[in-house]
């Protein structure tokens, strides 16, 4: 699935292509995504696009007429094709410029396309979402003080979208793991110092992603066409009984939340 980092540089991928630039129309193939694709987003046509954001794991395409709620969903992608590409299965809807167009293709339908004619951050889906990690408004203080009193574990609690956007199963599990804390540890129950620690790892391992996912759609996705997700050293995800690069333990692999869980039962006994 698709978490923060791969969506900021699919962000990042699209811009040079959309941004100032004019809409000619938008073509809908399959309008059964998540929800309906809106109607409103026939207003697109015509428009240029004067900005393009991401907030947590939607990108919005702002333009004067109102801004399109694009997600990527569960297995969604978008890639820039010149105006002949022949169409391949799953190709849902195309944002077509002059010169190029910006398909979007999503084997299990669980992304987006939705529209709004009012500020993008007061919409339902986004105006309860927590602060973005990689800025400044999350900090220690504002982790420290949200988890005082619960009980949740803490994977689950920094991946809560009402916490803090965007921090997925894959980076919750390797924040936890260089930060040394235990992902089943009640969030309650971490100190100030830890949470400080934590804080500043998050936002290290998703600039790294951020930094070796690149910043075109060509670096994105791989020679054979899929996205070429995680390309950082995962440390603890997905290893499964292999040796802790610390201490030698093997890496254990959990169940919390129906999500995967790995961690060194040694070094992560915070």
């Amino acid at each position: 699935m698709p978490e923060l980092p791969e969506v900021e540089t699919t962000l990042r991928g699209v811009s040079p292509a959309l941004l100032q630039h004019k809409i000619v129309r938008i073509d809908i193939r399959e309008r059964r995504l998540r929800w309906p694709v809106d109607d409103g987003i026939a207003k697109l046509a015509g428009q240029t696009v004067r900005q393009l954001q991401r907030r947590g794991k939607y990108i919005l395409i702002g333009t004067d007429a109102g801004t399109a709620l694009l997600h990527l969903g569960m297995s969604g992608n978008l890639r820039i094709v010149p105006p002949d590409t022949p169409l391949i299965k799953h190709d849902h809807f195309d944002i077509v410029l002059a010169d190029a167009i910006v398909r979007f293709n999503d084997p299990r339908r669980f992304g987006s396309l939705l529209w709004t004619d009012g500020d993008p951050l007061n919409h339902q889906l986004l105006q309860e979402l927590g602060p973005e990690p990689l800025g400044d408004d999350f900090d220690t203080a504002y982790l420290f003080a949200l988890s005082r009193g619960r009980s949740v574990a803490i994977k689950q609690f920094i991946m809560n979208s009402k916490v803090v956007v965007g921090v997925g199963n894959i980076y919750a599990s390797e924040s936890l793991f260089r930060a040394g804390i235990n992902p089943k540890k009640a969030a309650g129950k971490i100190s100030r110092q830890r949470y400080e620690k934590l804080v500043a790892v998050i936002k290290d391992v998703l600039r790294e992603a951020i930094e070796q996912g690149g910043t075109t759609l060509r670096d994105f996705h791989g020679t054979d066409g899929k996205p070429g997700y995680f390309r950082i050293k995962l440390k603890a995800y997905d290893r499964a009984g292999e040796p802790c690069e610390n201490c030698d333990t093997p890496i254990k692999h959990i169940v919390q939340g129906q999500r995967a869980t790995y961690y060194c039962p040694r070094c992560q006994r915070v």
